[in-house]
């Protein structure tokens, strides 16, 4: 959940990042009493995301800026809508123009892809999810947009679940260990809340890991025969989840194997920022 605590904490840094010592061009050029006005519109059809974000640029810069957010989170818009209206201190809102449109490009490029991904599994019973390849600092904000796309969200941090990728796994089979010893270990020290889920590479390796009860299982970088066999050997037994090379040309096909979920890091690492503007007006103060 995107809390206030988390937008203003995060918003604030890049604020401090941007006018250390404020912002010298708007308070060289422009008289301390003109007034600003200015509308967030879209240059391209596209999701919107981080409504709330994109105001707190400009309240946490000066707290007379006033935000009217004219579309709601999740929402489409098409080229040429009008998103927001900014008013206040014209040197304020030009000192948080920038920060307010970074974040609210990025969220909505990120919503935007969602949404695609989104549209080309729906008439599969595949749920689409982001990955922990998330900009560092940025999870909140980037998985807050995946929701708004119509995408579920993985598991927050390493705190959240047990999750056994193929790194884990080789060590086990180095000490000669089993997995499903080894899964079954772990449960009887977790809590019986807690999430199990074990990436798998090869089809062999299905049978020991759901012999442990796990939750979920992973089928990584499968070939879609592959996932189709796998959908099929694992029978209901737990909840399964296709991940890499999946992209938008390959996602349909992946969805169309029985998967329950598709997992895509794509949706945040390769987002491209969407073409919003913000066009100001200034008028002379007093």
């Amino acid at each position: 959940m995107l809390t206030r605590a988390t937008i203003d904490r995060v918003v604030a840094a890049a604020l401090e990042e941007d006018a250390p010592w404020g912002d010298l061009t708007s308070e060289a050029l422009i008289v301390e009493s003109a007034v600003a006005r200015a509308e967030l519109s879209a240059r391209e059809d596209g999701v919107f995301s981080g409504g709330e974000v994109f105001a707190a640029a400009f309240r946490l810069t000066d707290p007379r800026i006033e935000v009217e957010l004219l579309v709601e989170d999740g929402a489409f818009f098409r080229r040429g809508d009008a998103l927001a209206v900014v008013t206040g201190p014209a040197r304020a809102v030009l000192t948080g123009e920038r920060i307010g449109l970074n974040f609210v490009q990025r969220m909505s490029g990120i919503a935007t892809l969602t949404a695609q991904y989104v549209a080309e599994v729906a008439h599969t019973r595949a749920r689409i999810a982001d990955t922990r390849k998330t900009t560092p600092g940025l999870r909140a904000f980037e998985r807050h947009a995946v929701v708004n796309g119509g995408g579920r969200n993985h598991r927050h941090s390493l705190s959240d679940a047990v999750m056994a990728k193929d790194n884990h796994l080789a060590v086990l089979a180095q000490k000669g260990v089993s997995v499903t010893d080894a899964l079954l270990a772990a449960k009887s020290l977790l809590p019986h809340t807690t999430h199990i889920e074990v990436e798998v590479d090869r089809l062999d390796q299905i049978e020991p890991v759901l012999a442990a009860g796990v939750d979920t299982i992973m089928l990584d970088n499968f070939s879609l025969e592959d996932l189709r066999t796998g959908v099929a050997q694992v029978a209901g037994r737990a909840v399964v989840e296709a991940s890499g090379g999946v992209s938008l040309e390959t996602v349909r096909a992946i969805a169309e194997t029985g998967v329950d979920v598709v997992s895509v890091g794509a949706l945040t690492h390769s987002a491209r920022a969407l073409d919003l503007g913000l066009d100001i007006r200034v008028t002379a103060g007093d």
